[in-house]
């Protein structure tokens, strides 16, 4: 039996904000944007060629910036960070660890990423 994880949710205080940062600034694809009414607004953003996407709002019951340790992995933790840099994300610069190298961000509430280059043991 296959098990995936597909959605994870990230709390925040202002969705339009929270939009434009993972879709403008990070370079995530905006999927759906829902209001199903004036209190609920459903909206998923996913991570180039990502089977797992993100949920963006009040809908988990989690405080905003309480979401920490996202990992994603990247084929090159430079080029990562240079993209996110160029694309006005303050990302932390290559953290070098025997298992990978690492880049760290945080949205505007305070969610924290990592991005992930795996090194080949050996």
């Amino acid at each position: 039996m296959d098990i995936r994880i597909e959605l994870v949710s990230i709390p925040v205080t202002d969705i339009d904000r929270a939009i434009a940062f993972y879709t403008e600034q990070v370079g995530f694809t905006l999927d759906h944007d829902h209001r199903v009414s004036d209190e609920v607004r459903f909206v998923q953003i996913t991570p180039p060629g990502s089977a797992c996407s993100i949920l963006v709002g009040h809908l988990s019951g989690m405080a905003p910036g309480s979401q920490q340790q996202l990992q994603c992995v990247v084929p090159d933790a430079d080029a990562a960070l240079a993209e996110l840099r160029e694309r006005g994300v303050e990302a932390q610069g290559v953290d070098e660890q025997p298992w990978g190298r690492f880049v760290y961000f945080a949205d505007p509430d305070g969610n924290t990423w990592s991005y992930q280059q795996v090194v080949p043991q050996g």
